[in-house]
């Protein structure tokens, strides 16, 4: 695999994987997670909020005040969607595209979309690195009344390990989700209150956080993000340094429409998009989401039952056999001639290999089919997040379209109508970059988890083959 990809190969699975509709694999897992009653600070946090962690964002008052005043919604505009509940809305897309968000964008905000070869695309981050997600360990507070889990993280451009629970994964996703409408933020597994602690579920929710934060690093957008920066290198002993940039990333402006606001897209001759080309692109990516989707939750059923079947059918026949080998190796002892002794232990052998085989059946899906079930889970979270994305984009292309009309009828000046076409092209830039990155990882991931797939079918094989032939071999100085 590429240098970029992760390895989550070398742990074993267990449990199964949180997101719906995939859930869990043949090995059932219990239940929940980390306390949430333990505040960091009296701040309120994502996690106060209802609905604040499932990637969707605030509501803000019909009259577009919000909690920070900075909207200036105007609901008289004969433009203004009339579901104050549709993602358009709640994104800010709809106030950005009116032309009614406004503020300063530092130059250090600015995300920048190029043109590729393949289009429109995020603009590479400069200093690329990954983190490393190791040493799951059971830690206590309030003199042991209080048990967690903490990760030790190591991003490769600081080096600097830092212990970070998974409430903290948790609160960082909440405020990825919030800001960044027309970016897929990747899933975390599940959180789980009973069996938390076990082995397994500490290996597969590792495993999970190895596969997350490698999407998160690999996306040029988010790895710069403060909020991601500040999780990756604060110091875990320093408390205070901790909630100020926490607090700071929870008083960020630039989310909503103003996060639009930072998105800087090419200009000049043969830099503006063709509207009905772009809605074309949009739709033919929201046929492929469906069917990828289908496609994956078909190929996580197959894998599972398969598995399933692996670890209790196939086991149990290759045992039964095993044994029907050795019931006719001891009935062949009861001869007594010493002949036949040869023959007795080399079936007797047979049998043995046969039960092994049952063993290595038993032990093969967490080697092969649990991974990409596991990768598979991953992508469905980022399935998940594209109808929202896709409804922003088909938002603004409505927006544009209406504008058109209303010049024509003589209801809007050809001015406003053509900056509403301009926000909306910025809109369309970041979808479609958000498009290409999605493809450019899927290429990845799906190469090298099914390249491995293929080399442990191999090696399974080949230690199935390497039995019989020892089996095998015991016969020839019978």
């Amino acid at each position: 695999p590429p240098a970029a990809a992760p390895e989550p190969f070398s742990l074993p699975p267990a449990a199964g994987y949180p997101f719906p509709p995939y859930g869990g694999t043949y090995q059932p897992s219990q239940g929940s997670d980390d306390d949430w009653d333990d505040d960091w600070d009296d701040s309120s946090t994502v996690a106060d909020e209802p609905g604040g962690l499932g990637g969707s964002y605030p509501e803000y008052e019909a009259a577009g005040a919000g909690a920070s005043g900075r909207y200036r919604l105007s609901t008289r505009s004969e433009l203004r969607n009339l579901n104050r509940f549709s993602t358009f809305v709640k994104s800010g897309g709809e106030a950005f595209v009116l032309g009614e968000a406004s503020g300063f964008v530092k130059d250090g905000d600015k995300l920048c979309v190029v043109l590729g070869a393949r289009g429109p695309e995020w603009q590479e981050n400069p200093y690329p690195f990954q983190c490393s997600i190791e040493d799951p360990t059971k830690q206590t507070k309030f003199k042991g009344m209080k048990s967690y889990i903490a990760y030790k993280l190591v991003p490769s451009h600081t080096g600097q390990q830092v212990h970070r629970r998974y409430k903290h994964f948790d609160w960082l996703y909440g405020r990825l989700a919030e800001k960044f409408p027309v970016i897929s933020v990747p899933h975390l597994p599940e959180k789980q209150a009973t069996g938390r602690f076990e082995e397994d579920f500490i290996s597969k929710r590792r495993k999970g956080l190895a596969w997350w934060m490698d999407h998160m690093c690999s996306h040029p957008v988010l790895a710069q993000c403060d909020a991601f920066q500040h999780f990756l290198t604060c110091p875990s002993t320093d408390e205070k340094a901790w909630k100020q940039g926490k607090r700071k990333a929870e008083r960020d402006e630039m989310v909503g429409a103003n996060f639009f606001l930072t998105i800087s897209v090419p200009t000049g001759p043969g830099a503006s998009l063709d509207l009905q080309e772009v809605e074309s692109q949009v739709d033919g990516f929201k046929a492929f989401t469906k069917k990828m989707d289908e496609s994956a939750l078909q190929l996580n059923h197959t894998a599972n039952e398969f598995a399933r079947k692996q670890v209790t059918g196939f086991k149990k026949e290759y045992q039964k056999v095993g044994h029907s080998f050795k019931c006719l190796s001891q009935a062949f002892e009861l001869d007594q001639q010493p002949f036949s002794a040869g023959l007795n232990q080399a079936i007797a052998f047979t049998a043995e290999a046969y039960d092994a085989i049952g063993d290595l059946f038993a032990d093969q899906p967490r080697q092969d089919l649990d991974p990409v079930m596991d990768l598979l889970a991953l992508y469905q979270g980022h399935l998940a997040n594209f109808p929202d994305i896709i409804h922003v984009q088909k938002g603004a292309l409505t927006k544009v379209k209406e504008s058109k009309r209303h010049v024509e009828e003589g209801k809007m000046e050809l001015q406003k109508a053509e900056g509403i076409q301009e926000r909306c092209n910025i809109i369309s830039f970041a979808t479609l970059a958000e498009i290409n990155h999605f493809h450019k990882i899927r290429v990845r991931d799906f190469k090298s988890q099914m390249q491995h797939f293929l080399q442990q079918q191999i090696l399974f094989f080949q230690k199935v083959t390497q039995k019989l032939e020892e089996a095998l071999h015991k016969y020839d100085s019978v």
